[in-house]
């Protein structure tokens, strides 16, 4: 974290800033230390996301991108370059929602459900890209269904992209990946992809990524029942749930 002429700025500790001076009704001396440690940790965790950001921005630059690859859009065909309209930076996602699957993963819909309602900002920005190796008509049909309005949908059924930096097999099945690409000139490059899976997780956990992506575990994170080891989101819930 840099001030607006480069220098790093020198931060107070963080158990100094933690002295809040918030009270709520009824809290006791008790619950206000432990609320002040944890609101110390809360903004060491605020402080190291930040140094994360700066360090991902300043990564060299990542691989040309090997061809322009053609997708299948809502209205045609697309090419790679294409998806970056007036930016410079894309950002896709591979959704889980291949020719093998009778209906997507609810993780991924999930997530994409909020990102949606998110998109008319982020598209102020960069450009956002949902891919999936379905067929473009079943990506629109449950867009649709979902209740979707700007999530910019593509088919990589054609080409060979979801191998490329969704690590998927054709045989196999679908992996959930983010990636951002940025272009210079005619030149496309891979800047970041999330690479954190089942071989980064740690015992006992669910793999995530870091920040967490998806809105739904930050909100459950908030609460004293916390994401819950047994609960997973679900494209339907009954009358009872």
């Amino acid at each position: 974290m840099t001030s607006a002429n480069g220098s790093t700025p020198t931060l107070k500790p963080a158990h100094e800033l933690a002295q809040s001076p918030l009270r709520f009704p009824g809290e006791s001396a008790e619950y206000r230390r432990a609320r002040n440690a944890l609101l110390a940790e809360e903004i060491e965790l605020r402080r190291h996301t930040e140094r994360v950001a700066a360090q991902r921005r300043a990564l060299p630059p990542g691989g040309e991108v090997p061809e322009d690859y053609l997708f299948q859009g809502e209205h045609g065909p697309v090419k790679l370059s294409q998806m970056f309209g007036k930016f410079d930076t894309l950002i896709s996602y591979n959704w889980m929602y291949g020719p093998q699957r009778e209906r997507p993963c609810p993780m991924c819909t999930s997530m994409l459900s909020a990102f949606d309602g998110e998109m008319p900002d982020i598209l102020q920005r960069v450009a956002f890209a949902v891919i999936a190796r379905g067929p473009i008509e079943r990506l629109v049909a449950f867009a649709q269904e979902r209740g979707w309005r700007y999530l910019r949908l593509y088919s990589s059924g054609g080409n060979t992209f979801n191998r490329d930096y969704a690590h998927e097999k054709p045989e196999g099945g679908d992996n959930p990946e983010f990636n951002v690409f940025t272009r210079s000139g005619n030149v496309i490059r891979h800047f970041w992809a999330g690479e954190m899976g089942p071989d980064t997780a740690d015992p006992g956990e669910d793999p995530r990524g870091a920040p967490e992506p998806m809105p739904i575990w930050t909100i459950l994170d908030m609460t004293p029942e916390g994401r819950a080891p047994d609960w997973y989101p679900k494209l339907e819930y009954g009358a009872s749930a």
